[in-house]
């Protein structure tokens, strides 16, 4: 790995690792920086939209969250640099921003309810995969080893966000999912626009001509 390529990514990875392993075997630790929308209102916690992004549940869930923003957040940090899209300033206000805007919809609606609590970076990281969508939108990944265009698979994504959120099954904060993805999709797009409109042609092109597999 070379850190020097992404030190970005790199960075936010070590600081999700270091404070998931804090809070793996410290409770206290985790009952003061986890995402709990009641003391929140009551007590002004603010601190906790950040903090909660950058702990987890367990090793799976860290896991599975830090393997796919490697993957991502390296591609951003490099697309926003080389593109003129602002390089780091930008992709950092994408990760962060994403981490608040995913939550605040789940703050809203838990508010008054203090046995909800959520932990976990998927606002953030969601935002930062949908953000490539517009770089990539037909590069291929592997689904249960079948490839899928990625823009199949956004749009997948989203009704599964969705459909879990209404039914609200198991302790996973889908709405920080699908909130993330649309906050990555609409950031960069209005990057684009403000910072390299030149590049807006090129995009919608892509986006109506599929390139499968590239």
């Amino acid at each position: 790995m070379d850190f020097g390529s992404s030190p970005i990514t790199f960075s936010l990875i070590a600081l999700n690792v270091i404070f998931s392993l804090i809070g793996f075997s410290n409770h206290a630790f985790i009952d003061k920086t986890t995402m709990w929308p009641y003391l929140i209102k009551r007590d002004k916690q603010y601190y906790r939209f950040i903090t909660s992004g950058f702990i987890h549940a367990d090793w799976l869930h860290l896991g599975f969250n830090m393997f796919s923003f490697y993957f991502f957040g390296k591609a951003i940090e490099y697309y926003f640099s080389q593109y003129g899209l602002g390089g780091n300033i930008s992709y950092l206000a994408l990760y962060f921003f994403g981490l608040i805007i995913a939550d605040i919809p789940s703050y809203i609606k838990h508010q008054d309810d203090y046995n909800y609590r959520a932990l976990g970076a998927s606002g953030a990281v969601s935002a930062v995969i949908f953000a490539c969508i517009l770089f990539q939108p037909w590069g291929t990944i592997l689904i249960y080893f079948i490839p899928m265009p990625f823009i199949v698979f956004a749009f997948i994504y989203l009704a599964y966000c969705i459909y879990m959120s209404k039914k609200n099954i198991g302790f996973v904060n889908h709405d920080a999912h699908l909130w993330g993805s649309l906050f990555g999709l609409a950031y960069t797009f209005l990057l684009i626009a403000l910072k390299a409109p030149d590049m807006l042609p090129g995009i919608m092109d892509q986006l109506s001509h599929p390139h499968f597999g590239r």
